[in-house]
């Protein structure tokens, strides 16, 4: 019995293998590259390396993203021991800007009908500000040097690093160049015949048809495809991307920075509230942590400090609104300036910059205000306070009687006849008796 238990053992182990095998893990790259992407990347190369699948399908839908995102994407599928098949989909997709790079870098590229590749000319990025360059002066780019000395270096790394993955992969070098100097675009099929990518397919069904015994050359080893029948086994984000995802989000992040810096002026100005402390330190830290990911400008940053700065002296030095104006205009600047990249899905939009802006002026200069003026008037304590307080006669009497005061029963003695309910002024305070005069008397 003990021997048919080692059989059937050895048995289902062989099957959980051959079925770990005979898988390809599908990931989609939909939207911009950025660090969440690359962590999803990087999390769907090692599950399909430690479950020995036979085939990694990159879909790719993508405006473009960050350049350190996307080469940390690159770096994987080079040193990928697994194929890895990039595949623009779905009909209407678009490998624009890094996408293209990741396109190149795959070990075959493959397009749905109706999709595009190409515009891969590096953004403008934070602390070069040349303006750009007319369309019909692009042209000659290639063949003078740049005005921008910056920009020109850029361009030509660009130019190196994608015709470096087109002679790597045996594309086409010549058009990946003017991908990255010109913008150049293609369809799918004009993508076929300019040995751009590999083949055409219209899903990951026909896709995987097609592939079936094409040979590859992999780390320096022969391998032939084996695709039909293989099963699709969709790789989706984990909690942790979901996170870095979401706190990537420039807008995301530009909200908790503002939340965190609220939160702790509001701390320091009533010390013990604790709360808002509590909850300012958590926000700023997660803003600084996603700062630490994207490419912020810094001279942004400190705008915005400075703004702030401004509006919260605005409340304690009056200067006719200089301070103030002064203030919202460095936040405005400075929030316009954070993550000024030009990479799609990368900036902070506009409505939220203003809202904010607008939010904080009222705030700083108009609350703010309130609360400094409130703490400099005077206070009133003891017999003093008492004289502030209108009483109220719980009786009807002549000299003396019962009156109402603060929730408080008091004696009080009036120089006038007093009627029940009439309101009275609070004259001085002789032991626990008080002297009163009505209010219409005191009017009069």
């Amino acid at each position: 019995m003990s021997r048919w238990w080692s059989v059937l053992a050895v048995i289902w182990l062989a099957s959980a293998a051959c079925a770990a095998q005979d898988k390809a893990i599908l990931l989609d790259l939909d939207g911009p590259i950025g660090p969440a992407t690359a962590d999803y990347v990087k999390r769907g190369f090692e599950h399909a390396e430690a479950n020995q699948v036979r085939l990694i399908i990159l879909r790719i839908d993508t405006p473009g993203g960050l350049d350190a995102s996307m080469r940390a994407i690159i770096k994987k599928i080079i040193a990928s021991p697994l194929p890895v098949v990039a595949f623009v989909a779905p009909s209407g997709a678009r490998a624009a800007s890094a996408g293209t790079y990741i396109v190149y870098a795959s070990h075959i590229a493959a397009m749905a009908p109706a999709t595009s590749i190409g515009a891969a000319t590096p953004v403008k990025l934070p602390g070069i500000g040349a303006p750009p360059q007319e369309p019909e002066k692009k042209k000659d780019r290639k063949h003078r040097p740049s005005s921008d000395a910056m920009e020109h270096k850029i361009i030509n790394d660009a130019v190196a690093y994608i015709k470096g993955l087109a002679n790597m992969r045996g594309r086409n070098a010549e058009w990946a160049e003017r991908a990255v100097r010109e913008a150049a675009t293609l369809t799918a099929e004009e993508a076929i015949k300019l040995n751009v990518i590999d083949l055409v397919a219209s899903d990951v069904g026909e896709l995987l048809h097609k592939l079936d015994g094409r040979k590859l050359t992999i780390q320096g080893r022969q391998l032939a495809l084996a695709t039909s029948g293989l099963l699709l086994e969709p790789f989706k984000p984990d909690w942790r991307s979901r996170l870095l995802s979401v706190l990537t989000d420039p807008n995301i992040a530009y909200i908790l920075m503002l939340l965190g810096i609220y939160g702790l002026l509001f701390e320091f100005s009533n010390p013990g509230a604790v709360v808002p402390g509590v909850l300012g330190s958590i926000c700023l830290l997660l803003a600084l942590f996603a700062f630490q990911v994207l490419p912020i400008n810094y001279a942004g940053l400190g705008l915005i400090l400075l703004g702030v700065a401004l509006m919260v002296a605005e409340a304690f030095v009056p200067s006719f609104g200089i301070l103030g104006i002064g203030g919202v205009a460095a936040f405005t600047l400075g929030s316009i300036l954070l993550t000024d990249t030009g990479v799609p899905g990368f900036a902070i939009h506009l409505e939220l910059i203003l809202g904010f802006a607008l939010a904080s002026a009222l705030l700083f200069i108009f609350g703010v205000g309130m609360v400094v003026r409130a703490r400099r008037r005077p206070a009133t304590t003891g017999v003093e306070e008492l004289l502030e307080q209108p009483a109220v006669a719980l009786e009807d009497f002549e000299r003396q009687g019962w009156v109402w005061l603060r929730s408080e029963r008091w004696q009080a003695l009036s120089d006038r006849p007093v009627h029940r309910g009439e309101k009275l002024k609070v004259l001085k305070l002789e032991g626990l008796i008080l002297h009163v005069t009505p209010l219409k008397e005191e009017a009069s």
